[in-house]
C-alpha cells in the first residue's frame, strides 16, 4: 500500500502519540502519581506503538498492517484506562486513542 493511502491513519497515530505524551506528563505532574501508574505506563506504551505504526506506514513497510493491529490493541487498552479518569488530559487521550484504534483497525483488516 502506498504511503498516501495511509495518510489519515498516520495522522491519527501521530495525534494519539502526542495526546499520550501529554497525558503521561500531566499525570506525572499531578498529586497522585502512584494512583496513575497504570495510566502512565499505558500512555507510554501507546505512544511508542503509535510511533512505530506511523513509521512503518510512512515507509510503506509490509509490516505496517501488523503494527497497526498491535497499535489498535494498545490504543484500546489505553483509551479504556484513560476513560476511567476525570481529568481533561485523560479524557482527551481516551478520545485520541479511540480514533487511532479505529483508523488502525481499518488498515489491519
Amino acid at each position: 500500500m502506498e504511503q498516501q493511502s495511509y495518510r489519515s491513519c498516520i495522522d491519527a497515530c501521530n495525534a494519539c502519540a502526542t495526546a499520550c505524551d501529554n497525558c503521561a506528563a500531566s499525570c506525572l505532574a499531578g498529586p497522585e502519581v502512584d494512583a496513575m501508574a497504570r495510566c502512565i505506563a499505558l500512555d507510554m506504551d501507546c505512544a511508542q506503538a503509535c510511533r512505530l505504526a506511523a513509521a512503518l506506514m510512512g515507509r510503506g513497510s509490509r509490516f505496517a498492517p501488523a503494527a497497526c493491529t498491535l497499535c489498535a490493541d494498545v490504543c484500546e487498552a489505553c483509551g479504556e484506562e484513560c476513560g476511567t479518569h476525570e481529568m481533561d488530559h485523560c479524557q482527551a487521550c481516551a478520545d485520541a486513542c479511540r480514533r487511532c484504534a479505529q483508523a488502525c483497525l481499518a488498515i489491519a483488516a
